[in-house]
């Protein structure tokens, strides 16, 4: 979830010279407290398949969910990542 939030209104991989300028979390920001939700409840549905990935299926729908939110909230459609430009 924090990773899916980082990615709507943070993300952004930029390339200087041929290289990408992220290395690692040091220069990548990531959300902050202040941008997650209060809480973050999880469903495991119970089943008797092999076990899979629990945490990364729920990634890609965040950052389309946080788009409706704003089109939602400003009747504007958001048509690229990251949001911070709708934000300021």
């Amino acid at each position: 979830m924090i990773f899916g939030i980082t990615t709507a209104f943070h993300g952004a991989i930029t390339a200087k010279d041929g290289a990408v300028v992220q290395s690692n979390f040091r220069d990548y920001p990531m959300a902050r407290i202040g941008e997650a939700p209060k809480a973050i409840h999880v469903d495991l549905v119970a089943s008797t398949a092999r076990p899979g990935g629990v945490g990364e299926p729920g990634l890609p729908p965040v950052a389309p969910a946080i788009a409706n939110a704003l089109f939602a909230l400003t009747g504007e459609r958001v048509r690229s990542l990251p949001v911070r430009s709708l934000l300021a």
